[in-house]
């Protein structure tokens, strides 16, 4: 998947999620990094890699993904994680979720590479409100818990515990190869043997 395409995408994920949710607002948070995989799991397609600041997280590739053969331990990859969130302002309602899933990935024989973007809308009870941080947490129908981040423009002093609301969760997730660059390896610094007294 070129760069240009992961940009596109990445860059109209906010204007998607805002037109999902007219009249709702929208805040939007952007993460990137190169990561390095660390294990490959071809059985259960799970992939392991190391973030820039030493963290390890493991990644599930999608069963439509044509390109694991070709992940190896090593390589690095440019990832880019965008997260929408949209609160709705409407008390009452029943508690209810729905979640949809778009994928596109690399076709059969191009670099590895793809976007996943998430869509979840949970109506439920608010669990806590964080007004310094503007994170809100919406206990749903079985008893899950999201913790949403509410844009600046809501306003959350009118919502408290108990309330309930409607949260649009939009996430992406856009993976493509990274440039290598080639491993360097540091020559030992021989020290000078020291004269024996």
């Amino acid at each position: 998947m070129n760069r240009i395409a992961v940009a596109a995408v990445v860059s109209s994920l906010a204007f998607v999620a805002h037109a999902q949710v007219k009249d709702r607002a929208v805040a939007v948070q952007e993460t990137e990094a190169v990561v390095t995989v660390t294990k490959v799991d071809r059985e259960t397609r799970n992939v392991t890699f190391r973030g820039p600041k030493g963290g390890v997280a493991t990644l599930a590739i999608p069963p439509e993904a044509q390109n694991l053969d070709q992940v190896k331990p090593g390589q690095q990859y440019r990832m880019k994680y965008v997260e929408a969130v949209a609160v709705e302002i409407r008390k009452g309602g029943t508690a209810s979720a729905a979640a949809s899933e778009q994928v596109k990935l690399a076709p059969k024989g191009s670099k590895p590479g793809g976007m996943v973007v998430r869509t979840q809308q949970i109506s439920g009870v608010v669990d806590a409100i964080d007004y310094t941080n503007r994170y809100v947490a919406v206990r749903g129908p079985k008893g899950n818990v999201l913790s949403a981040k509410v844009a600046d423009d809501v306003k959350l002093e009118q919502f408290s515990a108990g309330d309930r609301i409607i949260v649009t969760h939009t996430e992406a997730l856009a993976v493509e190869m990274a440039a290598q660059a080639p491993a360097q390896k540091q020559a030992a610094q021989k020290q000078p043997a020291k004269a024996a007294k």
